[in-house]
Formats: C-alpha cells, sequence, structure tokens
C-alpha cells in the first residue's frame, strides 16, 4: 500500500475497463447558484430512506413537532432514524406513493408546516476531537445520515469497519451522471463546509492519504477545493471525463489501481470511499448538530424555464417543486428522479423527495426520446465492451431473461453496478439493467425465504431441545422427590416401604398358589351348556319337521323302498333342474316345439311332430311355454319348506318306480301370479309373431303328429323338442287350473289342452335343466295329472285337490320327460298318437295366431281369478289317478 500511496502522491493515474460517453448535459444547471427551494404547504415524510429497517415510530397523529425533531427511534444496527424538515403538526401517517422505480406504497408522515420553521434543541459539537469514536458515529447515526450518492447505505455502518484500517479516505466528487450538477455546485459553493467534514473523518478513520476525486469537467469545483486545503495528506485529483467513473469501484480503480475482490468491499482493501454531499452532511451533524433534513437537488432539462439547483427540504412533494420552478409540460410528460443513465420514471409527481433524490429532470421528447421497442440480441459483444466491471452482459441477459439464476450467479450477477452503460450502446435497445434488477430483486427474495426457514428450522431445534431439557428436569425433580418419600418413610417406619410391599406380594402369593391365574372353568362350562341346549332345540325342531311330513304324504308302497325312493327324488329335483336351465337358455327363433298326445301303446314314446307343423311357430309356442314354466316355478318355490323329505309314491301303471316329493296345497293367489306371467309371456310372443287381433276366439288343441318316426327340428344341440313340448304343455294347463281354482265359469269360447300321459310302467323320470330348484319344479309340475283316458280332457272341474294326488301328478309329468327323451334315443319309435276327442288324428299347422288368443283367455281367466281371491285350488285328476292315489 505504501508503493501504492507514494505513486498517488507522485500524480499517476489508472484507468478502468469499458465506458461510454454519452452527452453530458450539465451546462443547464450548473452555471447558476444554489436556491433554496422555499417551504412546502405539505410535507410527505417516508419512515424508510435508507437501505435498512425502518426505526418505530415517536410521534402519532395531531402531535406538534420542531424542525430536526427525530420522528422514528433507531438501535444499533442498521437503522437510520426520520426527522420533521420543518416545525408543524403530524396530520397523518399511513400508506402513500414513495420514490423508487417500483411505484409502491410505503408508511409516510404527513407534516403540515406552521410557517414558523423553529428547530429543535441542537447540540453542535465543534470540538469533534474530543469525542471518541462510539460518540462520533452514535451522532452520525443519530442525524440521520445515509449515503447521499444514491446509494442510501447508512454512513455510520460503513464507517464501522469492523476494526479494519482504512489507508485511503476517497472523496467522490466525480459527479459523472449527464444533466447531474448537484456535487458541482455544492463543491463550488461550500468547499470550506466539506474540509471541515473531511477533518472529521480524519479524525475518526485515521487515514494515511485523503483523495478528492474530480472529474476535468468541474475546473471551478478543483480550484475552489484547493484554495481550502492545507494539509498535505489531502489531495485533489483530476480524472479525464467518462461514465461511470463515479462508481465507487471505479473510483477506486481510477485513483489508486486497485481493484475491489468479487463479493468483497472496499474497506477489505483499506480503502473508504465517501460522497461529497455525505461528508458535507457529515460536518452540519457534527459541528453544527444539524440532522439531515435537505439536501440539494438538480431541477434540469428542457421542461424546465428556470433550471438549476436548490436546497429542497425532504418530504417535499415533486409536484409543488416541478411549479415553483415553471415546469412547462408537454401532453405526455416525463419526469425522471435521477439522471438518464441509472434514474427511473415517477408514477405520478405527488411522490416526495428523499435523501437519494439528487436530481429531478423533465425532458422534452426532442431532447431524451423515449425507447424504440426491443429487437431480438445480434451478439455484436458491444455491452460486454462497455460494462465497467468486466462482466459478459449478452450471457447474463440469457439467464436472467430465462430465469436460470444459478448460472447467472456463476457469471458475477451481483457486480454488475447497473450504471446502464450495456444498454446505451446496445443496437437492439434490449433493456439489459432492467433484466438484472428483476433477477437480482428474485435471487434476494429467494435467499430471504430460505433464511426464514432456517431461522424457523432452528427455533423449532431449539424448542424441542428446550422441551426435551424440560421433561428430563421434571423427571428428575420427581425422581428426588420420590426418594425423599421413601426416605422420610424409612425413616419414620423403621423400613424400606417399597422392599416391604414386594415381602407381603410375595407373601401372599406363596400363601393363595391357586390364585395366580384366574379360573375360567365355570365360564368354560357354562358356554358348553348353552351350545348343547341349542344343538338339542334344532335338533327338536328337525324331528318336529320330519313327524309332521308324512302326515301329508301317502304311505309308500309294500313294493317300494323308502330309502330308494328318497334317492331317486332326490335324482329326480336335480334331473328336472337341468332340465328346465336348458330349455330356459334357448332363444325364441332357434327351439322346435312339438305336440303332447296321448299314447294308446303302453310301450310307444312320444317321439314326433306332424310333417305339417312349422319349426318356427313350434319355436315360438315353445318359447313361451319355458318362460311360463320358470315363472309359475319361481312363483310357487317361495312357499317350499327347505327341509322337506322325499316321499315315494307309487303309481298304477309302474308300481317299483320312484316317485318326487309331493307338494303343498296350491294356493290361489300364487296361482294368480303365476296367470299373470304367462299372460304378459303370451303378450310378448303375439307380439313376436305378429299377431295384431282376435279378442275372443278360443285356443286350438295341438294334437299329436301322424308321422312317428319324424324327429323334431332342432336349433340347440342342447335341448330336446320333445321336453321342451312337454314344458309348454304344463305351463299351460296350470295357467288353466289357477283360472279354474278361481271359479272362473264364464269364458265359453276356449278349449282346454288335453295332455295325456304315458302308459309305459317301467318308465323312469327324465332328465332336467341342471340349475332349476327341484322343489319348485315340483310344485310348477303339481297341478298337471296324468290322464289314463286318452278322451278326457283336463278342463273340467274336480273336488278339492289333495297334495299326495298331486304330487303322484308330478311324476307322472317327470316319467313322461324322461319317456320322451327315450323315445329320441330309439332309432325306430312306433307310432303313437291317439288324440283327445274332438281332435284329428293329423294335427293342423300350428298357428301363432291361435295361441295368441289362448293367452288372451288365460289373461281373462286369471284376472277373475285374482278379483275372486279363493282360498282353494281345484284341479282335475283323471280317474286313473284316483286310483292311484289308494
Amino acid at each position: 500500500m505504501q508503493s501504492v500511496i507514494e505513486r498517488i502522491k507522485a500524480g499517476a493515474l489508472w484507468d478502468f475497463h469499458g465506458g461510454i460517453h454519452p452527452p453530458e448535459n450539465k451546462q443547464q444547471s450548473s452555471l447558476s447558484p444554489v436556491v433554496q427551494a422555499g417551504l412546502p404547504p405539505e410535507l410527505i415524510i417516508p419512515v424508510r430512506q435508507h437501505a435498512g429497517l425502518a426505526g418505530e415510530l415517536l410521534v402519532k397523529v395531531g402531535d406538534k413537532v420542531k424542525k430536526g425533531q427525530p420522528l422514528t427511534a433507531f438501535e444499533r444496527g442498521r437503522f437510520v432514524p426520520v426527522h420533521a424538515s420543518s416545525s408543524g403538526v403530524i396530520s397523518a401517517i399511513g400508506q402513500h406513493t414513495v420514490a423508487h422505480p417500483s411505484g409502491l406504497s410505503d408508511l409516510c408522515i404527513t407534516l403540515i408546516p406552521d410557517g414558523e420553521d423553529a428547530w429543535c434543541e441542537r447540540q453542535p459539537q465543534p470540538d469533534y476531537w474530543n469525542l471518541d469514536r462510539v460518540s462520533l458515529l452514535e451522532r452520525i447515526q443519530g442525524a440521520g445520515i445515509a449515503g447521499l450518492g444514491g446509494a442510501v447505505f447508512p454512513t455510520h455502518s460503513k464507517l464501522d469497519g469492523h476494526g479494519q484500517l482504512t489507508e485511503i479516505l476517497i472523496i467522490n466528487g466525480l459527479e459523472c451522471e449527464p444533466y447531474i450538477t448537484t456535487d458541482d455546485r455544492l463543491m463550488q459553493e461550500y468547499a470550506d463546509e466539506i474540509l471541515e467534514g473531511i477533518r472529521v473523518l480524519k479524525h475518526l478513520l485515521k487515514p494515511k492519504l485523503c483523495l478528492i476525486g474530480i472529474e476535468d469537467n468541474k475546473p471551478a469545483a478543483a480550484k475552489a477545493l484547493r484554495q481550502q486545503i492545507s494539509e498535505e495528506d489531502i489531495l485533489v485529483r483530476e480524472v479525464p471525463t467518462k461514465y461511470p467513473s463515479g462508481g465507487a469501484k471505479q473510483t477506486i480503480e481510477l485513483l489508486t489501481g486497485r481493484q475491489v475482490p468479487k463479493g468483497g468491499r472496499a474497506v477489505d482493501i483499506g480503502i473508504m470511499v465517501l460522497n461529497v454531499a455525505t461528508v458535507f452532511a457529515i460536518k452540519r451533524a457534527i459541528v453544527d448538530g444539524e440532522p439531515l433534513i435537505e439536501r440539494i437537488v438538480t431541477l434540469t432539462g428542457d421542461a424546465f424555464k428556470q433550471p438549476g439547483n436548490a436546497w429542497v427540504r425532504l418530504g417535499t412533494p415533486v409536484r409543488w417543486l416541478l411549479g415553483r420552478f415553471d415546469l412547462q409540460p408537454e401532453p405526455g410528460q416525463r419526469v425522471i428522479m435521477g439522471g438518464p443513465m441509472m434514474g427511473f420514471t415517477l408514477p405520478h409527481a405527488m411522490v416526495p423527495v428523499v435523501k437519494a433524490t439528487n436530481c429531478l429532470l423533465a425532458p422534452t421528447r426532442a431532447e431524451l426520446p423515449p425507447p424504440e421497442p426491443e429487437q431480438s440480441c445480434i451478439r455484436c459483444s458491444a455491452c460486454a465492451d462497455a460494462c465497467p466491471a468486466t462482466l459478459l452482459p449478452q450471457e447474463l441477459y440469457w439467464y436472467s431473461r430465462a430465469k436460470e439464476y444459478d448460472k447467472a450467479e456463476q457469471l458475477n450477477l451481483f457486480d454488475c453496478i447497473e450504471c446502464g452503460a450495456c444498454a446505451w450502446v446496445c443496437p437492439s435497445q434490449i433493456p439489459l439493467v432492467q433484466y438484472y434488477k428483476i433477477a437480482k430483486d428474485d435471487i434476494r427474495e429467494a435467499r430471504e425465504e430460505a433464511e426464514k426457514a432456517e431461522r424457523a428450522r432452528l427455533r423449532f431445534e431449539a424448542k424441542q431441545a428446550r422441551f426435551e431439557r424440560d421433561k428430563a428436569a421434571r423427571e428428575a425433580r420427581h425422581a428426588e422427590a420420590a426418594a425423599q418419600r421413601r426416605q422420610a418413610m424409612t425413616a419414620a417406619t423403621g423400613e424400606d416401604p417399597v422392599a416391604a410391599a414386594l415381602a407381603r406380594l410375595k407373601a401372599k402369593q406363596e400363601a393363595t398358589p391357586g390364585e395366580g391365574a384366574p379360573d375360567n372353568a365355570a365360564m368354560a362350562a357354562a358356554r358348553e351348556a348353552r351350545k348343547q341346549e341349542a344343538l338339542a332345540r334344532r335338533a327338536a325342531k328337525a324331528a318336529e319337521l320330519e313327524a309332521s311330513a308324512p302326515m301329508t304324504e301317502p304311505a309308500p308302497s309294500q313294493e317300494s323302498d323308502p330309502k330308494k325312493a328318497a334317492i331317486a327324488a332326490a335324482l329326480a329335483r336335480a334331473k328336472a333342474k337341468k332340465a328346465a336351465q336348458a330349455a330356459g337358455d334357448q332363444g325364441a327363433d332357434d327351439s322346435a316345439a312339438a305336440p303332447i298326445a296321448s299314447s294308446q301303446a303302453p310301450s310307444e314314446p312320444v317321439t314326433g311332430s306332424a310333417a305339417e307343423l312349422d319349426p318356427k311357430k313350434a319355436a315360438i309356442a315353445a318359447a313361451i311355454a319355458r318362460a311360463k314354466a320358470k315363472k309359475a316355478a319361481q312363483a310357487a318355490g317361495d312357499q317350499i319348506a327347505d327341509d322337506s323329505a322325499a316321499v315315494p309314491i307309487t303309481s298304477s301303471l309302474a308300481p317299483s318306480e320312484p316317485i318326487a316329493e309331493s307338494a303343498p296345497e296350491v294356493d290361489p293367489k300364487k296361482a294368480a301370479i303365476a296367470a299373470a306371467i304367462a299372460r304378459a309371456k303370451a303378450k310378448k310372443a303375439a307380439q313376436t309373431a305378429g299377431d295384431q287381433g282376435a279378442d275372443d276366439s278360443t285356443a286350438a288343441p295341438i294334437a299329436s303328429s301322424q308321422a312317428p318316426s319324424e324327429p323334431i327340428a332342432e336349433s340347440d344341440p342342447e335341448l330336446d323338442p320333445k321336453k321342451a313340448a312337454i314344458a309348454a304343455a304344463i305351463a299351460r294347463a296350470k295357467a288353466k287350473k289357477a283360472a279354474q281354482a278361481a271359479g272362473d265359469q264364464g269364458a265359453d269360447d276356449s278349449t282346454a289342452v288335453p295332455i295325456v300321459s304315458s302308459q309305459a310302467p317301467s318308465e323312469s323320470i327324465a332328465e332336467s335343466s341342471p340349475e332349476v330348484d327341484p322343489k319348485k319344479a315340483a310344485i310348477a309340475a303339481a297341478p298337471i295329472a296324468s290322464s289314463q283316458a286318452p278322451s278326457e280332457p283336463i278342463a273340467e272341474s274336480a273336488p278339492e285337490v289333495d297334495p299326495k294326488k298331486a304330487a303322484i301328478a308330478a311324476a307322472v309329468a317327470k316319467a313322461k320327460a324322461k319317456k320322451a327323451a327315450e323315445a329320441k334315443e330309439a332309432p325306430a319309435a312306433q307310432p303313437c298318437a291317439e288324440t283327445a276327442p274332438g281332435a284329428e288324428t293329423s294335427a293342423p299347422e300350428f298357428d301363432p295366431k291361435k295361441a295368441a288368443i289362448a293367452a288372451a283367455v288365460a289373461k281373462a281367466k286369471a284376472r277373475k281369478a285374482a278379483l275372486a281371491g279363493a282360498t282353494t285350488d281345484n284341479e282335475t285328476v283323471s280317474p286313473a289317478d284316483s286310483k292311484r292315489d289308494t
């Protein structure tokens, strides 16, 4: 450093990288002396006018204050108070727009001057050399002094230096920004006070050398300062005019040749830089005891009628100041706070003057045209050539625009001094500095959030540690208290209470060894007794059901074995279920129906259909019959007891054949429901077949075929058309029987369909669908009685049906199904087809319209049966069946 000082004293000067030479435009305001702006009718004083936190308010609305009275408090740290710029009354405290590029609001104090401009009590200290370092720093802080060169950093914090030695003190009077002349006029008119402020700083910092830097375009200011200098360690250095030579880092490099390290400060290399206006404010604060309540402001631009410099009170509204100096605004007039390179346009004119306000520029459009639209970067590198901080502005631009802030920080974004030289030389008119400012603000905000999160984490961890300590201390206190109580009891009784309690427990356990574990034998015995009682009740109930079943069943034949009969009944139920499922799964369009005829030959099966029968019509009739049978079985199956037993039934024609279980007495309401289901299915069949009319025709009986050896057409390999025909006949007979049971005698236009059973004595029960409930199938088959007289119709009325006879009829129906299945398997079946009376030997071709007519008749009868509400079910049985019942 000594060699540097020697070279400086020898007159050496250095230069910095880049820089530009914009038009200076300083002659408009630098030629006239500084004037007093006057006292405005209202002062708007922001509580925070520095780079730091605002102090606590010391006044409230309605308070009377004196000129220079502190309005906010200050503490140790970066707190700087604000003072009343004049005496008066506090009229308001609230948010107001402040001088900031964002145009946002901040807390402000509104002061109405009383016109007296009376000072508060001041404490001047002309013999400042008698004050120590701490006292001087407190006075500087209490006077509210911050950097007046534009950064407004708290001066007392900057001068503290944290114990670092300042070897060179630089007073920055370069003032490189175009249009601004505040420092020039201050040095010309107040050179003596500036020198007095330098002496105060020399007493505070004790530097080896003091330099006053001035650009060579201010010769009058340099001359005035030299005339006031009497010390050899205070030197005035004039440097070539180049923007931005007034930056702190550029000033240091110009005057000393040294560079501030990246991310560091000037004090790190033993150099302190202060603005001349700040030095003047320090002199006023220490020597005169006056706080910072006013400053020189340059009012310039072609829109001003009288440009110049003026002493302006802090808090003075810009609107009042512009009118005071005869602003001649044009449409869309801009007012810039600061210079054209680093200033910003005010959002409106009611913004107050603050400590950082050094210029109010009101240019015309011709003088300072508005910025042109931004264009794409052409990578000309002009910005990098002009950058005084030796950065890469174009790279910073890309990363800032893309918000890749980590890469921007790696390129030393925060070393940018925001001088605007890069934007000034950019041929694409890109506002580079604006991108950098936004990126810096975003990074600072992210850092603040991270710091808050870290502080919150530390607080949480400290809280948890405190809880753990409190818990440990509480447990220790409890343990200590327990130990004290134990000692006290031991002293009182002569023995340890804990040991005595353990001994008593051990003795008790030894005295009653069986009481260690609970005895649950009684509870287990009671539970077992309840279980056995429940089993006994269940067995008694089953016995009652079994005892009541034989009362309604016929006695078994002497030639039949009851066990075999029960097994046969179970098989019959399974086969009936299988047959019903197979018949119910087939469509109406692919099934064939077969007429049911009575057989005269005992060994002849029901095998074929007439050669003239249409297979499609037969399929329709079979589908209708299947649906009726299924619905009737479901309706009747709800009344079947789950624990009924199979009953062996012997037929007169087959004495050794086991028969299925009997069905209970048919409920007329159930029969009415079955008839309604048959009605719906018949209506559907009529619609499918294209039936359009016939309300009261009689149903044509379906006769057996005369072609004994012709098989029935099949549409599904699993469906036997003979079985389908049997199911259809059963469903029709059941519907008619239900209607007759209701006592319907008014239907004279319909004939019953005769159903004749086979006389084969050794036939077994046929197979049926696998998914139909056998009990429900039994009920569906119960109303059908087997007939020995081929010419006797079922339509006749009979006395009340015995459930035993109904069971026999069900067995006969199942035997017929089995017989039909065997007939299909026999290749050479004998013809059998004796028809009922009134039916022809050869059945006419099946007519779907007649089937629809029969369905309509069944509907009418079912409706009458439902209305009559008969309580008994009358069923027609053949004389042969009556004989077999005995």
